[in-house]
């Protein structure tokens, strides 16, 4: 049996997880999907004063109080900041790193500095309406909800304790490409050190195909 740890991105819930948790579940695997504060079923939390840090604790706090180790820690899109900074304090309690079509930040980066420039205009424009709080992309499904500025203006500090980690996989969708997360496929795919996939669904990977999420995760597990 294998554990997973599973973290949404901006402006959802763990619901996007839900189908591939559900199949990794009938296989007989540990799976815990965390909601991340001011979002999704904590969308009754959202504060402008939310960071990335709280973020981050909200996944450590959770894996401290489910005793986990050796775990799989995935995450999609803004999750990929998310996991990026506990493998930064985690280490080697992690088994591998999977970025589900996210973003992956070199040390002293945020969100911001690795977006394009279309996001952080609409980040900037969003300040308008409620400063503080990210209104999800126009065209984005209703239950999306605002995301907290801070936490896409807060940058990952590298301590040396993510280099216990040799085994990372990423997933880039493909239906849209190229997107903002292109270039991280790209470097990525060049490095010998990372098994890296492509599917052809638009940027919910896990949505859209959750039995090859599942077996692409199961394979980060092996």
């Amino acid at each position: 049996m294998a554990t997973f740890v599973l973290v949404h991105g901006a402006w959802g819930g763990g619901q996007g997880w839900h189908a591939t948790a559900k199949l990794l579940r009938a296989k007989g695997h540990d799976v815990h999907i965390a909601t991340l504060t001011g979002l999704g079923e904590k969308k009754h939390l959202i504060s402008p004063a939310i960071t990335l840090e709280t973020h981050v604790t909200d996944v450590t706090n959770m894996i401290a109080a489910e005793g986990l180790t050796d775990f799989v820690l995935a995450g999609h899109s803004y999750g990929g900041m998310i996991i990026t900074e506990i493998a930064n304090r985690l280490g080697k309690a992690i088994r591998s790193l999977v970025y589900v079509d996210a973003f992956l930040p070199r040390d002293g980066e945020a969100l911001w500095d690795i977006a394009d420039e279309p996001s952080r205009k609409h980040y900037i424009d969003a300040q308008r309406d409620m400063p503080g709080l990210v209104a999800p992309f126009p065209g984005s499904p209703s239950f999306l909800t605002r995301h907290p500025l801070l936490t896409l203006i807060e940058p990952v500090k590298m301590t040396g304790a993510e280099q216990a980690i040799t085994r990372c996989t990423y997933i880039y969708a493909t239906k849209d490409a190229p997107t903002v997360f292109t270039k991280f496929h790209e470097r990525v795919k060049v490095d010998p050190d990372w098994k890296v996939y492509s599917l052809p669904t638009g940027h919910g990977v896990m949505v859209e195909k959750p039995e090859e999420t599942a077996a692409i995760l199961l394979e980060a597990a092996a």
